[in-house]
């Protein structure tokens, strides 16, 4: 890991009749709009989408990190991901995100080790860690035997 801090630099556009283009150095563009529920045309991502993806991809890669570093073989990793947006006294914003894991892990004696792996990472995911909404982790694990 690099040195602390990290500085992330993203650029939005757009003219008055365009969806936004996001771009950062080194990375594909992105275009976004407003989501269905703002009046937008659904068929896009959004800052709401790309905010509840950065929750569950966050998960998955402090998972995968956490699991690196405990020398702990799995398979495959599914997070879905929930934002609950609505209005609060501060006005509208996210308060909780749901979040479902389901990780599929080849032997069942080491169902309690995966447990614990992915409370882990739900505790040290740096994207929920800097929201104000509280996140919520159901799992389910399987295995291969």
């Amino acid at each position: 890991m690099q040195q602390l801090p990290h500085h992330y630099s993203v650029s939005a556009s757009a003219d008055s009749t365009s969806n936004v283009t996001l771009a950062a150095d080194g990375l594909d563009k992105l275009v976004s709009a407003a989501p269905a529920e703002f009046g937008g045309p659904g068929d896009q991502w959004s800052p709401e989408s790309l905010l509840v993806a950065a929750v569950a991809d966050c998960f998955v890669l402090s998972f995968k990190a956490i699991a690196r570093a405990s020398h702990f073989d799995w398979l495959n990793l599914t997070c879905n991901a929930k934002g609950i947006l609505d209005r609060t006294d501060g006005g509208m914003r996210f308060t909780e995100f749901e979040i479902h894991a389901h990780l599929e892990i080849t032997s069942a004696d080491q169902r309690d080790k995966a447990e614990l792996l992915l409370q882990k990472a739900e505790k040290t995911c740096l994207i929920t860690n800097s929201l104000i909404a509280e996140s919520h982790l159901t799992t389910k694990i399987d295995t291969t035997e």
